[in-house]
Parts: C-alpha cells; sequence; structure tokens
C-alpha cells in the first residue's frame, strides 16, 4: 500500500464531500431553508473520515515522520502550514456547528449568513488546502524521504487502514458519498 498516494485519493473524497456542502449553501442563497439534519451529516463526516481517519493518517504518521527525518523545512511546512490550516478547519467546523444551534433555535437572515459563511469557508480552506498537500507537501515526501521511511509511512498505514474502525469509517463515507448527487 502506497500511504502517500492513498492520502491523495481520499483527497478526491474530501473534495466531493466539500462540493455537496458549497451546493447546500447555493440552495439556501437561492431561497431553501437551511436543513440543519444535512449539515449535521456534513459535520459529522468532515470530522469522522476527513479529520479523523485522513488527518488521522497525516497527523500521527507521515507528518510525523517527515518532522523527524527532513529537519527545519518539513518542520516549519508542516507545523506552521498544515497543522495550522487542520486546527483552522476543526474551527469552522465548530462555528458551523453553533450556527445549526442557533437556526434551530430561531432562524434569521444573520445566522443563515454564519451556516453558510463557516460551511463555505471550510470547503475553500480544504480545495486550497489539499492543493498544498499534494503538490508541496507529498511531493517534498516522495522526493525526499529515505526509501525506508516511505516504506515505513506505508507500513504504518496499512495497519492504520486494518483497524475495525477505519473500516467501517471508509464504508459509511463510500456509502453516503454514493447517495450523493455530485456533478
Amino acid at each position: 500500500m502506497d500511504g502517500i498516494q492513498l492520502l491523495m485519493e481520499e483527497h478526491k473524497n474530501i473534495i466531493k464531500l466539500t462540493q455537496v456542502m458549497k451546493e447546500e449553501c447555493i440552495e439556501i442563497l437561492e431561497g431553501k431553508a437551511v436543513d440543519t439534519q444535512r449539515f449535521r451529516e456534513f459535520i459529522y463526516f468532515c470530522r469522522v473520515y476527513a479529520d479523523k481517519h485522513h488527518h488521522g493518517k497525516e497527523e500521527k504518521i507521515l507528518f510525523r515522520i517527515m518532522m523527524a527525518e527532513l529537519g527545519t523545512v518539513a518542520e516549519k511546512l508542516i507545523r506552521t502550514g498544515m497543522l495550522v490550516e487542520h486546527d483552522l478547519g476543526r474551527y469552522h467546523l465548530g462555528e458551523l456547528e453553533k450556527a445549526l444551534e442557533e437556526y434551530d433555535k430561531g432562524p434569521s437572515s444573520a445566522v443563515k449568513l454564519d451556516v453558510i459563511t463557516n460551511a463555505s469557508e471550510y470547503a475553500a480552506l480544504l480545495k486550497r488546502h489539499i492543493e498544498k498537500e499534494d503538490n508541496v507537501a507529498f511531493t517534498f515526501a516522495n522526493r525526499s524521504l529515505p526509501l525506508g521511511f516511505l516504506e515505513l509511512v506505508n507500513q504504518e498505514t496499512e495497519e492504520f487502514e486494518g483497524s475495525l474502525e477505519a473500516e467501517e469509517t471508509k464504508r459509511q463515507f463510500d456509502d453516503w458519498l454514493s447517495k450523493q448527487n455530485i456533478q
């Protein structure tokens, strides 16, 4: 199993998820009420698939190995770039969740704006973030990590993927994603 390639494949799924979020935001702009249950599904899959499953592999495996083996450049790229953006994504999901709670208490244009703002900013952030990881961080890792450490990434990724929790997360997300109308 090529751990870095798997991360890049998962990025494609995460982009599909953010496309669905953006489409829901557009429908709100066109007059639809906020479907808070649908947005809670988005938050669930963002937290479970994108963050815990996908970012878990990045943070616990690839980024850990890169920072240990590739020195200051990797340290700066990861700590001040990739990890900051992971945290910013978590922030937007938390703010989206708060906006949904407010909407449930009393729908208003201001709360709709908070829903749209945080959902669309999360989507935009992840799009930019994925481009950086695919084109900079992952390319740097593939080019710079010695073969033995790339094999360690692959081995640890395979172990991570082999857990029952990881298999269930992938199955749930694949099922959900297959039911979405993605253009």
